[in-house]
């Protein structure tokens, strides 16, 4: 079997159950020692004792294969303890090459009814967590590749966004501001740290786990046991990104689940107007963009989501 990841050590967050469960195994089957972390909170919503079960598990399974694996149960929204998570990488193996961020929680709510805590909380651990891990991350890598007389690392990110971005789902304004939030961090550090030969990408996965049970509580597995939204669709295009042969990817956006692997460009103008007098006035502008949005069919606005085939809302 190939092993493009031999002798690579990876950190994947949220890894004792669903997408980061399926990664972490991905990433061990393709040769790389891993550090699972899971702070093992019962609730998708965050709620409950934390425990050190879900990450022991996935080591014991990566080790019964024949991997090498640690536990970390530290809560990566925490900076201090997001620390201690790339130091138990490069503790334990002399070295960190790969990250994947992966953990979060849920706290659905219309903006009209969400609490401030409920904000904060999804932001604190989906988009402040990506941060941490990511910034001490990014200064393990600096550091060799200066202690290496400039010679590039192997430095690679795997970022965790979500469709809820792109669609604007309506139920989820925190969960969906994170999520667009880290798509903008993945591009940003994709600049700032490529001329170290790190590369930054983020995906877009759909996935049937505790934190999609809502989303696809209607659909099921193909009488044949064939499950298109099983988390282990969505591992290999992690393990790709996390390998020598993915030097070139760098500040991509994947939309993956099943058989398919979408790359989303950027934004794109779809319309200009100029006016004539060098500023615009209110009357000026109504007479050019009212008809231009009533000539528009409703929805058109989100012409790349339906291009994906992607529900709103």
């Amino acid at each position: 079997m190939t092993r493009p990841l031999e002798g690579l050590s990876a950190v994947v967050t949220g890894a004792g159950r669903g997408l980061g469960r399926a990664e972490a195994l991905e990433l061990a089957r393709l040769g790389a020692a891993v550090v699972v972390n899971d702070y093992g909170q019962p609730g998708r919503d965050g709620s409950g004792a934390a425990s050190a079960g879900p990450a022991e598990e996935v080591v014991a399974e990566i080790r019964a294969a024949g991997g090498t694996a640690v536990a970390h149960t530290g809560d990566i929204a925490d900076f201090t303890q997001a620390r201690g998570l790339i130091e138990l990488a490069v503790g334990t193996y002399g070295r960190l090459d790969i990250l994947v961020n992966n953990a979060g929680i849920l706290r659905d709510r219309m903006v009209f009814s969400m609490t401030e805590d409920e904000w904060d909380a999804v932001i604190r651990v989906h988009l402040k967590g990506h941060f941490n891990t990511t910034r001490h991350a990014a200064a393990h890598w600096r550091d060799r590749f200066k202690r290496d007389g400039g010679r590039p690392v192997h430095g690679r990110i795997v970022n965790t966004s979500s469709e809820a971005f792109l669609a604007g789902s309506a139920g989820q304004p925190n969960y969906a501001a994170a999520k667009g939030g880290i798509v903008g961090l993945t591009t940003s550090t994709a600049h700032a740290l490529a001329k170290y030969g790190v590369t930054v990408n983020a995906i877009c996965p759909r996935a049937r786990t505790r934190m999609t049970e809502d989303v696809f509580a209607g659909t099921t597995p193909a009488p044949d046991g064939h499950d298109p939204l099983a988390p282990e669709h969505v591992a290999p295009l992690v393990g790709y990104l996390a390998a020598p042969a993915a030097g070139r990817v760098n500040g991509q956006l994947f939309v993956v689940h099943g058989g398919m692997v979408a790359v989303v460009e950027r934004p794109r103008v779809a319309a200009q107007f100029d006016s004539k007098q060098g500023t615009f006035t209110y009357g000026e502008l109504d007479a050019l963009l009212t008809p231009y949005y009533e000539r528009r069919p409703e929805g058109e606005t989100f012409a790349a989501v339906e291009v994906l085939g992607l529900r709103r809302g």
